[in-house]
């Protein structure tokens, strides 16, 4: 790792680091209709969650730095998370995993090999207009925590809230 890396000085690197193994660990147990159990129609699956956090990982994210620290303030196009979803309605949960797994690995990889100072070099959103580095660093950090958090309230409304008798009246789930 370079001393010098974007990564060595940000707080959230743990979170990025530990998210492919926090996912695999959460869904060891999971059935298959566990992971494909969709709590409505508008609604997305474990499945489709790993799908889209694999899909962002390329388009949103590698792409995003990528411009950022190589050219001068490049345009960054909008992403659309759900023409993954007009694509294909089935996913392989292990396989978006892997595929997830891998495409963060070479994330971390890119973002230890820039140095610190492309944390204030910025990209111009096609939607939201200036962003830095730093900031799409942090939503980086965000976007896993929400999807992490999503996951872990889809598998726990779907594996353990119908079971819990009486108990259901002290909860309210929002999978």
């Amino acid at each position: 790792m370079a001393i010098d890396s974007i990564i060595s000085g940000f707080s959230g690197t743990q979170i990025l680091q530990r998210t492919p193994a926090d996912l695999r660990s959460l869904l060891a147990s999971a059935t298959t209709a566990d992971l494909e159990w969709q709590p409505s129609a508008d609604r997305w699956s474990i499945s489709m969650v790993l799908a889209h956090l694999a899909d962002v990982e390329v388009k949103g994210f590698q792409s995003r730095f990528h411009a950022i620290a190589e050219q001068d303030n490049p345009l960054l196009p909008s992403y659309d998370q759900m023409a993954l979803f007009r694509s294909s309605s089935k996913f392989d949960t292990r396989q978006e995993l892997q595929r997830f797994e891998q495409e963060r690995r070479t994330t971390l990889a890119y973002l230890e090999s820039v140095p610190s100072s492309v944390a204030a070099r910025t990209g111009r959103h096609e939607e939201l207009g200036a962003l830095s580095f730093q900031q799409l660093l942090n939503e980086f950090a965000f976007h896993d925590l929400g999807h992490i958090r999503q996951i872990m309230e889809l598998f726990r409304a779907h594996v353990f809230y119908p079971q819990m008798g009486v108990f259901m009246n002290y909860y309210k789930v929002h999978p």
